[in-house]
Formats: C-alpha cells, sequence, structure tokens
C-alpha cells in the first residue's frame, strides 16, 4: 500500500530566534538583532521548546544561560542553520546573474549547422553519369537521399524560388537516419542529398562532392529551444540566448553585406 509522506510544517520555526539569544545572552538584545519585539521571540523560543519538548534556556531577572538540552541543541542546529542561509545565499546568487555551469540537450549536427544554408550536393562520377539538374523541378529525374525525422516522418527538401519557399518531395534509393550515412552514400555515387553548407564544405574542397542548385539554397530556419517558463529562466540560459540572437544578427548582417 503506498504510504503518503508529508514535510511537517513550523520544523525550523523559532531556530532563528533561539540562536540569536543564545548568542546575545538576552531576549531583547535578540530582538533588536531581528528586528521584531521582545515578546515575539519570547514567544518564538517558548513554542520551539514545547516542540523539542525540553526547556533551552535558564531564564533569571539578571541573565539567559544554556540549559544541558539548549547546549546539546545548539551543538547541531547553529552549523545546520548556517548552512541553509549560505544554501539561500547560492541560489539567490542563480537568480540574479549569470553564473554556473549550462546544460543544453542538443542534436550533435545541430552544432555547425545553425543558420547556415542548405546546398544539394552530389558526387562528381553520379553527375557524370546524370545530367545537372539546373532548375528544382529537374530532381523528378534524379536519385534523392533522404533524411528520416525523429518523428518518423521523411523530410521533403527546402528550397526559395526567388521570395517563395518550397517544399519539394523527393524520392531516391535511399533514407537515412543520420547525416554522416547520407553524405556517404552521395559520396559514392548513390544520389543526390541536401545537408547544411558546413557539413559538405571540406568535401567539396576535397573535390569528392559538388554544388548544385546553388540559386535555389534556403537557410536553415533555425532552431527551437524549449525551457519550462520565462518566469523560471535563470540569468544563465538567459544571457544564452540573448548571446545566440546577437550572434545571429550579426551573421545576417555579414551575410547581406558579403552576398
Amino acid at each position: 500500500m503506498k504510504q503518503n509522506f508529508t514535510v511537517r510544517q513550523g520544523a525550523l520555526d523559532g531556530v532563528e530566534a533561539f540562536l540569536s539569544v543564545a548568542q546575545h545572552r538576552s531576549f531583547r538584545r535578540a530582538a533588536a538583532e531581528l528586528g521584531v519585539s521582545p515578546s515575539a521571540i519570547s514567544q518564538a523560543v517558548r513554542t520551539l521548546e514545547a516542540r523539542i519538548g525540553a526547556a533551552l534556556f535558564i531564564r533569571t531577572t539578571r541573565s539567559v544561560g544554556l540549559t544541558e538540552a539548549g547546549e546539546r541543541f545548539i551543538s547541531r542546529a547553529k552549523p545546520a542553520f548556517e548552512e541553509l542561509v549560505a544554501a539561500s545565499k547560492v541560489a539567490r546568487d542563480l537568480g540574479q546573474r549569470p553564473t554556473g555551469l549550462l546544460r543544453l540537450t542538443v542534436p550533435r549536427a545541430v552544432v555547425p549547422i545553425l543558420l547556415q544554408p542548405l546546398t544539394v550536393v552530389g558526387s562528381p562520377d553520379y553527375l557524370r553519369r546524370r545530367q545537372r539538374p539546373e532548375l528544382i523541378d529537374d530532381l523528378r529525374r534524379h536519385a534523392c537521399l533522404r533524411m528520416r525525422r525523429s518523428n518518423g516522418s521523411i523530410a521533403p527538401w527546402s528550397f526559395v524560388n526567388g521570395n517563395e519557399a518550397v517544399e519539394v518531395v523527393v524520392s531516391g534509393p535511399l533514407i537515412a537516419n543520420d547525416m554522416p550515412t547520407m553524405l556517404g552514400a552521395a559520396i559514392e555515387g548513390v544520389g543526390l542529398a541536401q545537408v547544411p553548407k558546413p557539413i559538405a564544405a571540406n568535401l567539396v574542397a576535397a573535390g569528392k562532392l559538388v554544388h548544385v542548385l546553388g540559386k535555389f539554397a534556403p537557410m536553415m530556419p533555425g532552431l527551437f529551444l524549449y525551457y519550462p517558463s520565462r518566469a523560471q529562466m535563470m540569468p544563465k540560459l538567459r544571457a544564452f540566448v540573448d548571446h545566440v540572437k546577437s550572434r545571429s544578427r550579426a551573421t545576417r548582417m555579414v551575410r547581406t553585406k558579403t552576398s
């Protein structure tokens, strides 16, 4: 049978008051330090003593001292309370300024392709056997290597024709689950592949692949970052989002100037 567990309320009530009184040996000075009335401090300590079941202070008209139970209690409560205060400060600092390690769950292939253009590539051997495509519609006569998305669907190929975005359902002999497999097939002359430009850059430079349909190449639409809510966004995550946005704007400006 499932048991019901609850956190007992008020487990720390009165501890701060007790520690302050023990430090100052005075209810009045403890009240001044905590910004409350002496009667409030006295009530908080009495409530703590009642909950513990033992007197913590020896009270006289001239002084306040610790009982044996009070001495034992303070030896364990003081370092624990100080650690709680320190933990609160650390958590508060994390909520106010960027600090600490930010962990992101990101597909490996995303890192080099963010906001980069898609290009269509094929091996020189394949393009010697097939007429080089000059128009998007020419892909009907070509073997096109396709990518299976994580949800199981087959990704269409994306292009731009003037100002119009175009998605094309292509066909071919291979459906891959990852970029390396698809690139390997393209290098072997199995067919054409549509991949982010940085992934194919070294292979194109080495003459193993050739760009085609470059004037129809679209930009990657970007990526989505999922997090619980704006109210729960840590400063380090906000700093990362702002940095990515800034870099994205700079990349677009440079590309516009150099194109």
